[in-house]
Parts: C-alpha cells; structure tokens; sequence
C-alpha cells in the first residue's frame, strides 16, 4: 500500500502533466512513470521548488519556464556513432539495398543535440548516398535542434567519436569532418546541407514523410506501451516497402500491435525491414 506522501506526490505529478500539456501542448502523460519522475525530481529540486504542486504553479504562471524544463524532460544523452556495430550493420547490410533507390529520405527521430544525425550523414557521405539523401532530423526541444543545427560539440567528447567512428567502419579520419577552436569541434556545415530540421512529437503529431530509414534509438524505453505503440505505427506509415527501422540496443517490436509489419532484419542490432504488403 501506498504511503500517504507517494499517494499525494502521485497526484501532483498527474496534475503537473496535464497542466503542462494544457498549456503548452507537451504531452508527457503516455512517458514511463519511473523515469519521468527521476527527471521532475531533478527539475523540481533545480527550480528550488518543494513539492511538484509548487512546480506546477511555476509551469502555469511562468511562461518562459518551459524551454528551461523540457532539457530536463527529453533526455539529451547520446554519442556520434553510439552503439558502433549498429552502424557497421547500416553500413555493410542496409546501405547495398538503399544504393538501389535512385533518391533517399532518412529520419532521425527525436535527434536530439545530432550525435546521430551527423553519424549518419557522415556514414552516408562515405558511401557515396549523401547527395542524393534528404535527412529529416526531428525532436520536440527545439534547444536541442539549435545545437544540431550548431554542430558544436566539445573536444572532450571527440575521442570517443573517433573511437567509435573506427569501430563502425569508418573509411576515413574523423578530423576530415571538423575543425577546432576555444575547446570545441565544428562540424562540417556541409554535413547538414541535406538535412531538414523540424519540430515534430512522436506522441501527437502525424507522419510528414515517405521515409526509406527510420533511425530511433534510445527514445521508446522512455514511452509507456501503448505510446511506443503509437510510435511505432508513425514509422510503419511514413516507411516505404521494405524500408528499413532502426531501435535502441534495449527496444525492440516483440509486444507491438505492429510487429507483424516488420522482419527481424538483424536481431542483434535491432534493425527491422517493413514487409512489401506491411
């Protein structure tokens, strides 16, 4: 049984997400329970509030309160070619079949700050498709689609970039793709001149685009079931026939009311192909 206080705490943090969707259209009600709390934990405690009912309030009569809460509400945790083998297997398993489409759209859906948007256009310029690739990046911070859009990222992170860029079978040096200064790496600018940024919610808003790749990863463990559901069947409507769905190491179709649109395509990378009749 429930203690009187996590009874209580309970209902703020209902009453927090409907505010915050009523009044700013963020839906976060359909979010694993367990995780959003940690994070409102996290933001009650940085916005010196009490209680979520005192964050609350702040939510409601502090308008600009929201671009500081929504980092703490989107998690913006990733790498450039986080999870090298999954980006080996893009580039040795998926890429012959996409060479045979005379034109390309890729979506990284919920970008965050581009780690993996600038992955995959360097993947791509690798393998010769970037030219005729169409990359929509999406998330719905727009902080975040700032530094995407930026391509800065700070040069204790590049190591590790360079790492795992080798690791994924990289054809050449990391360094080709930016410059430093002031403690900061630059991105090529040209990297995102095929990319269209956008605003766009997995939890409310609709399919914008016939897509050949859809790369998702590490964004449906933060969903309930029946919103990771609703994800899913997004990517199954904005992917072409036998276009291809990349998840998370820790996600995957198995409890999806859309699995049997999709063939396991690479099970250890989670990559899924949607059927011909999917």
């Amino acid at each position: 049984m429930k203690s009187h206080a996590a009874e209580t705490e309970e209902i703020e943090l209902h009453l927090l997400l409907e505010a915050i969707y009523r009044k700013y259209h963020y839906d976060f009600r359909g979010y694993s329970p367990a995780s959003l709390k940690r994070r409102f934990v996290q933001a009650r405690t940085h916005f010196g509030c009490e209680s979520f009912s005192q964050l609350q309030h702040k939510a409601l009569h502090e308008p600009k309160i929201i671009d500081r809460l929504l980092p703490y509400l989107t998690v913006q945790v990733s790498e450039m070619f986080r999870d090298p083998s999954y980006f080996r297997a893009l580039r040795e398993k998926v890429i012959p079949h996409l060479r045979t489409y005379p034109s390309l759209k890729v979506w990284i859906a919920g970008c965050s700050a581009g780690e993996e948007l600038y992955s995959m256009a360097i993947l791509f310029r690798e393998e010769g498709l970037e030219s005729r690739t169409i990359f929509y990046a999406t998330d719905i911070n727009g902080d975040a689609l700032e530094k995407a859009r930026a391509g800065v990222f700070g040069l204790d992170r590049i190591a590790l970039f360079t790492e795992n860029h080798r690791r994924s079978g990289g054809k050449s040096s990391l360094s080709d793709y930016y410059t430093t200064g002031y403690g900061r790496a630059k991105f090529d600018p040209s990297l995102t001149q095929q990319t269209v940024f956008s605003d766009h919610s997995l939890v409310s808003d609709a399919v914008f685009a016939e897509t050949h790749l859809v790369s998702c990863r590490n964004v449906l463990i933060y969903f309930n079931r029946e919103l990771q559901d609703r994800a899913v069947g997004l990517f199954r409507e904005s992917l072409v026939r036998k276009g291809f769905l990349g998840l998370g190491s820790k996600e995957n179709l198995r409890f999806s009311s859309h699995s049997e649109s999709f063939n396991e395509f690479d099970r250890d990378e989670r990559i899924y192909q949607k059927q011909a009749e999917g």
